[in-house]
């Protein structure tokens, strides 16, 4: 089965977890080529999305943030609702950027 979803819909939107706590905001996806589509393999939750999604300048200016953002792979994230992404799994089961 494939899903499409806009990104500009989910990206910036709070990530929930499965006791409604937010994680923090959704700000970047890492893709990989399979034939001739594109797929997630892993998004980016926290500041360290944004500065991903800024470029090396803005991490430059401002420093970095370890520790304070996750990185989810793709079966980890429920999209079925776009405007409010959850968790599909515990939060100590997400990797710490």
């Amino acid at each position: 089965m494939t899903t499409s979803l806009r990104l500009d819909r989910l990206i910036g939107r709070q990530v929930l977890t499965a006791n409604n706590r937010s994680l923090g905001r959704l700000e970047e996806c890492r893709v990989a080529r399979r034939g001739s589509a594109w797929v997630v393999t892993e998004w980016v939750i926290g500041p360290t999305g944004l500065f991903e999604r800024l470029g090396l300048g803005a991490r430059l200016l401002l420093g970095t943030v370890n520790g304070r953002s996750f990185l989810a792979r793709w079966d980890q994230l429920d999209l079925t609702n776009p405007d409010r992404p959850r968790l599909t799994c515990a939060v100590e089961d997400l990797r710490r950027v």
